[in-house]
């Protein structure tokens, strides 16, 4: 009982943690592929000194077997957070975590075709239903938004980052044999490796200002959003049924939703908050398990 209590605890702070990460990217004026790859690298190196001070061992014949999925999951993660992190440029937090929100929905619709799953109608309901809920957060049925191409910008960002997420999770479930730290330590390394010659191609590093004040963002964004947070979910994952980390996993969304009203000035209107119900409620939903 106390070992599932603790548990619970570790995976809400590692949920909540991971909600307020909008929050520090927006007050960050370097690229986005910069704090990815640097994000990568810091969360990397402190997972591994996690587990050098645990004494968890390298799997290094299960992570030869996986290689190339291990290696292209990693990518794909990189390529997720740059897209995240552009999105929270040019739309709120809440839109850009909402759209983020919608991977599970695109795990459904390509889970038919990469994982042989039927698909049910319960799915299809969801389906249907965070695409409604899109329709309001996105504000296409209000023509007067339509003109806004910084919002949609955004919001494109955003659904780009879900499926890479997406993407991220469907390789994952061919690496269960994979130890998990084993395989998150890979992943962020990959992760940062494939967004460095990118980030040296595309952007003018010695241009970039390294303030203290963005030194200290970075590195709690890779210790404390990555290292930390990562090292409590997988400690709590082991001991709770997955359907319940599942629906814990929506901490995220709302204490983003909430951050980005209190300390970023972003309220939402009436239409953005029925948007967040039905994407989060659908989503929500496709996690339960189905009744036998």
């Amino acid at each position: 009982m106390k070992k599932s209590l603790s548990s619970k605890l570790c995976l809400i702070s590692s949920m909540t943690v991971f909600g307020t990460i909008g929050i520090f990217v927006r007050h960050l004026s370097i690229p986005s592929s910069v704090i990815a790859m640097i994000r990568g690298f810091v969360g990397m190196f402190f997972l591994l000194a996690i587990m050098f001070a645990t004494r968890k061992k390298i799997s290094f014949s299960e992570i030869k077997k996986k290689a190339v999925p291990l290696f292209i999951s990693g990518g794909f993660i990189g390529i997720n957070w740059i897209l995240l992190f552009e999105s929270y440029r040019y739309t709120t937090v809440a839109t850009a975590t909402l759209c983020y929100y919608l991977a599970p929905i695109f795990v459904i619709l390509a889970s038919p075709i990469f994982l042989k799953e039927k698909m049910t109608a319960k799915k299809l309901i969801c389906v249907f239903t965070a695409l409604m809920g899109m329709v309001f957060v996105s504000g296409i049925n209000d023509i007067s938004k339509i003109s806004f191409s910084s919002e949609i910008k955004g919001i494109l960002f955003g659904v780009g980052a879900a499926i890479f997420y997406a993407s991220v999770v469907l390789l994952n479930r061919g690496l269960k044999d994979v130890p998990t730290y084993d395989k998150t330590f890979i992943q962020l390394g990959s992760a940062a490796v494939v967004i460095l010659p990118y980030t040296l191609l595309t952007e003018n590093m010695g241009a970039i200002d390294f303030s203290a004040k963005t030194v200290i963002l970075l590195l709690v964004m890779g210790i404390v959003h990555t290292g930390i947070s990562y090292a409590l979910y997988f400690n709590a994952i082991g001991n709770i049924p997955s359907h319940t980390v599942a629906i814990f996993s929506y901490i995220d969304p709302i204490v983003a939703i909430i951050l980005s009203a209190l300390f970023l000035n972003e309220p939402m209107g009436i239409a953005e908050i029925i948007g967040a119900v039905l994407i989060l409620g659908a989503a929500f939903i496709s996690e339960l398990p189905d009744k036998k």
